[in-house]
């Protein structure tokens, strides 16, 4: 029998309680901090939503009409970034975590796509305004969504790996072993037992990357151009709302409408990041039937 002295269980006992109430106040300050930002957001903007400010173009750089190109300008730019990164991504770690030999080139791999994740957004902007824009402006249009796409998905694809081959990394190898006892070959073990069960932390990381990509200013001015007009095609300049927020506090000063704007893309975040999560859990199951 242990001999645990009265006090000693004392101290532990309240070691316990001031650990959890500090835990719960850290949480709760979060919360709080969350929904009062976007309570003053939507508060302050929600005045300003209207189905012309929705439908219309923007004029005056911004400061009259709607946010009409640049909803579909971050819609447009979203779907061809994760249509690009997620199959490159995700493809990419689970060769490194099913298929690679564990050794120096896997290693130094791995440190690369970390050494990526922690590059400032300026550096890929300005990289993708010298590559996509300059050097193959030909071909990419110049300033546009192909542009910016390309751009955001350098950004996102070091975050999709690493996240990803961790999630992968989660799967029991009892499930893989007893798979691959029954006869079956690796790619279908992979499809039935292993993505399946990666697809939690998949999808999160996918999800954190769409944020990214919405939230992202720097290298998609450098890149997207900033046109107010709507684009067409993936060769044409165009905004994000993030960036037109942006332009019209920082060049007009007409902070209602950017405050209507930062409502606007609070609420198309929540409907993309559901949207995705949707789609994506759908792929996963199809993909394993």
């Amino acid at each position: 029998m242990f001999n645990v002295k009265p006090n000693h269980m004392i101290k532990v006992k309240r070691s316990q309680r001031l650990a959890f109430t500090m835990l719960s106040l850290a949480a709760l300050l979060t919360v709080i901090i969350l929904f009062g930002i976007l309570f003053y957001i939507m508060s302050q903007g929600f005045s300003v939503i209207s189905m012309e400010f929705l439908f219309t173009e923007p004029r005056s750089m911004g400061t009259e009409g709607g946010v009409f190109s640049a909803i579909l300008g971050t819609i447009y730019l979203v779907a061809l970034v994760l249509l690009i990164a997620t199959p490159v991504g995700v493809g990419t770690a689970v060769y490194l975590n099913e298929y690679m030999p564990a050794g120096r080139f896997k290693n130094i791999i791995r440190f690369s796509t970390e050494l990526l994740a922690g590059i400032p957004s300026i550096v890929f902007g300005m990289f993708g305004f010298i590559f996509f824009v300059l050097m193959l402006g030909d071909h990419t249009g110049g300033f546009s969504i192909l542009s910016g796409a390309l751009t955001g998905v350098m950004m996102i694809l070091p975050v999709i790996i690493r996240a990803s081959e961790e999630s992968l990394r989660s799967v029991p190898n009892t499930l893989k072993e007893a798979s691959l006892a029954l006869g079956t070959t690796r790619w279908y073990t992979i499809k039935k037992i292993v993505l399946p069960f990666a697809l939690p932390g998949i999808t999160t990381s996918i999800i954190l990357s769409i944020g990214r990509v919405i939230g992202e200013t720097a290298a998609f001015l450098l890149t997207l151009g900033g046109s107010l007009l709507v684009a067409t095609s993936i060769f044409d300049g165009s905004r994000t709302l993030a960036l037109h927020l942006y332009l019209v506090a920082m060049e007009t000063g007409d902070l209602q409408m950017a405050l209507g704007s930062g409502a606007v893309l609070i609420i198309l975040i929540i409907i993309i990041n559901f949207t995705a999560a949707g789609l994506f859990k759908l792929l996963v199951r199809r993909f394993s039937t």
